[in-house]
């Protein structure tokens, strides 16, 4: 067995749990331990190196990682757990965490991502910042449907008119830093061609979805989780549901896809197609969504503006 390998990251330390040969490594999380196990890892060549998505903590492993022409994949925390309840692995250790991780790259050898430049790095933090403070308004906003009180009403005013300030902050910053990347421009510029596709839903394409236009359709599908599963089991036939992939691209596509279903004649003839089969109309969306992505890939692979043929 290759030396697939995982690493368990925490705040001041990672652990590191190579399959073979089985050993085990513990690193201080500073950049000598860092560049120490970069070091160690290139002598071992491993085909991939897989470490769950912490909420911040991987981003400076990873860059160091792929800096180094390593093969990286973080992966989604919740499919390591489900993993590890199957094997019947309960106790949890950040050593016994690191074995596990490593298990799964072996056992499943998902690919390695795509590296993001600085550039990219940055633009995918301000657009989610620009997605916090988008919810924070509505917060305020629905709060003040209810504010009775004058006072309390002028504050909640107060609020919102300084999160749009800031969304006017972010959002410049985000098409500034496009614009510095001729590659990121053009990708997004190419995006924005296709009916339905605006600047904000071209931002967040970019920065959470680097592999679009290096995949095939199914990968992709996979990917995003818009690929209908299969619950058949002798008989029984069940409903076909998606399930897994990233949720904040599929999140930031679904008011764009419904845009579409009314003013791209490509995606609302599909979508009628469908009612028309029978399909309950939110299967219909998704399945929607599932062609938009198709296309924009391929739009991106070919580096071409939008055509009603690629549907």
């Amino acid at each position: 067995m290759d030396s697939y390998t995982g690493i368990d990251i925490s705040k001041d330390s990672f652990d590191v749990h190579v399959v073979a040969p089985e050993t085990d490594r513990h690193f201080e999380y500073t950049e000598p331990g860092i560049q120490e196990c970069v070091q160690w890892l290139l002598s071992l060549k491993p085909p991939l190196i897989v470490m769950e998505a912490t909420g911040g903590y991987e981003r400076r492993l990873v860059s160091e990682l792929m800096a180094a022409d390593l093969p990286v994949r973080v992966a989604n925390p919740k499919r390591i757990r489900d993993f590890a309840r199957a094997k019947g692995k309960l106790a949890k250790t950040d050593k016994l965490d690191a074995r596990i991780i490593a298990q799964y790259a072996a056992m499943f050898q998902p690919p390695p991502q795509a590296p993001m430049d600085e550039i990219s790095l940055k633009i995918k933090d301000l657009v989610a910042r620009r997605r916090q403070l988008m919810a924070m308004r509505t917060q305020e906003e629905n709060r003040k449907e209810h504010a009775l009180d004058k006072d309390i009403a002028r504050s909640i005013s107060t609020v919102i008119k300084a999160i749009n300030k800031e969304l006017e902050k972010i959002e410049g910053k985000i098409t500034h830093l496009i614009d510095q990347a001729p590659n990121l421009k053009q990708k997004s510029d190419l995006l924005q061609t296709m009916p339905g596709i605006g600047r904000t839903t071209a931002m967040a394409l970019i920065s959470y979805l680097p592999e679009l236009g290096l995949l095939d359709r199914r990968q992709l599908a996979a990917l995003v989780g818009v690929a209908p599963i299969n619950r058949d089991s002798g008989i029984f036939r069940g409903k076909r549901m998606t399930s897994g992939g990233r949720r904040e691209i599929r999140t930031r596509l679904y008011m764009p896809t419904l845009v579409a279903i009314q003013h791209n004649p490509v995606i609302s003839a599909y979508y009628q197609r469908l009612l028309k089969k029978g399909k309950p109309p939110l299967v219909a969306v998704v399945a929607c969504m599932r062609k938009i992505f198709v296309i924009l890939n391929a739009m991106i692979a070919k580096n071409q503006p939008w055509n009603p043929n690629y549907a």
